[in-house]
């Protein structure tokens, strides 16, 4: 049982000086190296649907602008759950030029929502997106039953 303990935590001081090691990068010196410039402009970083009905999807595009001097690559766009889903293009996106990426909600939880797409590019780099408002539960029919037709109908 001691062993197990110990194996576990080696194994867990581990992984948080594995994860600590990769929150900055430093050089050879110690000191922590600057942050590349960031090339990708966002017209939007957030999108509110507003009210939506439940079980109808929703979509939105965020339009992106490549600042640099060199053609990127967007190297993936990541939903924070199941119900979002984003669709971009692999092609790379030349200096000065814009892209889109489309993102779609599929509305199936009533409620207010919140939801963020981290775009990841140049390798490393990210940029947040985030999508957001509230569904709202669809009538079964279009009209509330009517009482009175039915006593009439009964009457009849």
């Amino acid at each position: 049982m001691k062993k197990l303990a110990i194996v576990i935590s080696l194994f867990s001081t581990g992984i948080l000086w594995v994860s600590g090691a990769s929150a900055q990068a430093v050089n050879t010196g110690g000191t922590a190296l600057p942050r590349p410039a960031d090339v990708i402009q966002v017209k939007e970083n957030s999108h509110n649907f507003g009210k939506i009905p439940q079980g109808r999807p929703a979509t939105t595009t965020f339009e992106i602008v490549n600042t640099g001097s060199v053609p990127i690559k967007l190297d993936n766009v990541q939903a924070s759950c199941g119900c979002t889903t984003p669709v971009w293009s692999h092609d790379p996106i030349e200096a000065g030029a814009t892209a889109k990426i489309v993102v779609g909600y599929n509305a199936y939880a009533e409620g207010a929502f919140t939801k963020t797409v981290t775009v990841v590019y140049n390798t490393n780099m990210t940029k947040l997106l985030t999508i957001s408002g509230e569904v709202y539960k669809v009538p079964a029919t279009s009209a509330p039953d009517n009482a009175s037709v039915q006593l009439l109908k009964q009457i009849n």
